[in-house]
């Protein structure tokens, strides 16, 4: 049995949403020119990579990054990150993004307990590399900030929606 089949179709379909999610929540909260943009995307196709290079086969992480590799895969992730933020503005789309990782995360405590704080961490991992991308605030790449208040806001209340904010 792989780690796919121990969740119904829409679960894994959800699971999907997790990396693109993750790194919406930070670049909702700063958004930044072209190159922050293309630099925090990146990030968060890296975080992915590097969670499943580190974990290894068998590994939700990995199992993830294996679906991303197919066309399928990128369509179902981005058609449901898609209905999550459809019709809303920056901050509420944020803020739907925070509640559906949430949920998410509880769908996976009730389906794979023991997967649930990996998850959690992947979640963090992967907002924390997207807000870490880009320098915000800068002019034409000079000055500015690695991370933002705003950014740094959107870690905490994800934290905090994920139970991770006594960390």
């Amino acid at each position: 049995m792989t780690l796919k089949d121990k969740f119904s179709d829409e679960e894994w379909n959800k699971l999907l949403e997790v990396p693109l999610l993750a790194g919406f929540v930070v670049t909702a909260a700063d958004p930044g020119g072209l190159i922050g943009a293309f630099q925090e995307n990146a990030a968060i196709a890296n975080s992915l990579k590097t969670s499943a290079d580190a974990g290894g086969d068998g590994t939700l992480e990995y199992a993830i990054a294996e679906a991303y590799k197919t066309s399928e895969g990128r369509r179902v992730a981005r058609d449901g990150v898609r209905s999550v933020l459809k019709g809303k503005r920056r901050n509420e789309a944020s803020q739907a993004a925070v509640n559906r990782l949430a949920e998410i995360v509880k769908m996976v405590e009730g389906v794979e307990p023991n997967l649930a704080a990996i998850l959690r961490n992947f979640i963090l991992k992967t907002a924390t590399e997207t807000a870490e991308a880009a320098t915000e605030g800068g002019l034409f790449g000079f000055g500015g900030e690695q991370v933002s208040d705003a950014e740094r806001k959107s870690i905490e209340e994800l934290k905090a929606a994920l139970g991770l904010s006594a960390l």
